[in-house]
Formats: structure tokens, C-alpha cells, sequence
């Protein structure tokens, strides 16, 4: 009886270290991982700085003024080309009020008599409306 008690002793023993060895390696497996994901996102931080900086040489006023002397053949505005005076220009639009045209046409374009307008209206005096 001894005998099987420290045989299973020895089993359990056994059995406890090869859990504590996974756990350990399991630990290691996913701070290795971690570590990958941590150097990846360090990477596509990088190449996002890179393509903002790319982006900002890109879009270099003096750069651009260059580009489009060089490939637009555009000639500078000079105050004699303007032909049109301020009263030539059309007028302007009228505004259309879409909201207040639909309230017309279903009848809801008068003003509503509000608790305060009551009184003056002379309309019945609610509850609600009563002075405490």
C-alpha cells in the first residue's frame, strides 16, 4: 500500500511539472507573438509617416506652381480681361423654401395660436394654462 502511494505521488509530481513546462511554453509562444504584432504595427506606423511626408513634398505650392507652368500653359489673369461689370452679372436665383411650399399646399402655412396667445386670441383658458 505504501508502494502505490508513492507511486502515485511520483505520478502526480510528473503529471504537475509537464502542466507548469506548457503553461511556460505556451507563455512564451504568445508574448513571441505579441512581440511580432507589436514590431508589425511599429512597421505600418513608419510607412505611414513615410507616405504623409511623400504626400507633403507632393503637395508643395512651389512645386505645383512649377508643374503647372511647365505642363497647363496657363497664362496669369490680367485686370484688363475682365469684361463684365458688377450690374452685367445674372441675377441671382430665387430661393426656394421646398418646406414652406409643401406647408402651403397641405394647408399648415397659418400660424397656431401658442399658450401665450391665447389669451389674446380669446380662446378658452386651460388648465395647464391657469397663472399658480
Amino acid at each position: 500500500m505504501f508502494r502505490y502511494l508513492n507511486v502515485l505521488a511520483i505520478v502526480a509530481l510528473v503529471g504537475s511539472a509537464v502542466y507548469a513546462y506548457s503553461i511556460k511554453y505556451e507563455t512564451i509562444l504568445f508574448s513571441e507573438q505579441i512581440v511580432k504584432v507589436q514590431h508589425s504595427i511599429e512597421r505600418e506606423q513608419d510607412r505611414i509617416a513615410t507616405l504623409r511626408a511623400e504626400w507633403a513634398y507632393i503637395t508643395r505650392p512651389e512645386r505645383l506652381q512649377k508643374l503647372t507652368e511647365k505642363h497647363l500653359d496657363m497664362q496669369q489673369l490680367a485686370n484688363n480681361q475682365i469684361i463684365m461689370s458688377a450690374s452685367e452679372l445674372p441675377d441671382q436665383p430665387p430661393k426656394v423654401d421646398t418646406i414652406g411650399r409643401k406647408l402651403e399646399t397641405l394647408g399648415l402655412a397659418e400660424p397656431t395660436n401658442t399658450p401665450h396667445d391665447a389669451k389674446a386670441a380669446g380662446s378658452a383658458v386651460t388648465p395647464s394654462m391657469r397663472p399658480r
